[in-house]
């Protein structure tokens, strides 16, 4: 799911999370458009995550075909026409149900990375 032509640097994004990376850009910043969206998720990565058009937009679209966004179109920043991107309130809930999962989980293998071998 990353670019072909990613750095060394620059991890991929596991699936199943884009996802939750667009919601929770959305709902921070309000709404942006499809490069806005993965410029931010890979500058709140550190710049770790690579994001590319042909991992994120069948994202935003599945999600608006699930209801979780909404879109219009506008001008962007250089004045081009751009898809801008909004959380819907059926979003709010998908977001806040998948950060519960999504830390249940991380805490799940915590407890299991933080597991000492026996007899050490």
């Amino acid at each position: 799911m990353a670019e072909a032509n990613k750095s060394p640097d620059k991890s991929e994004v596991q699936p199943g999370t884009l996802a939750l990376m667009v919601l929770k850009t959305l709902e921070a910043l309000g709404q942006l458009h499809g490069y806005g969206i993965a410029r931010r998720i890979e500058q709140i990565s550190g710049d770790i995550l690579a994001v590319n058009q042909g991992t994120l937009y069948p994202v935003l679209l599945r999600l608006e075909q699930e209801g979780a966004i909404a879109s219009r179109w506008g001008a962007s920043e250089n004045n081009r026409r751009a898809r801008y991107y909004r959380l819907t309130p059926a979003g709010r809930k998908r977001l806040a149900a998948e950060a519960r999962e999504w830390r249940r989980t991380a805490e799940v293998i915590g407890r299991f990375i933080a597991l000492k071998a026996e007899g050490a």
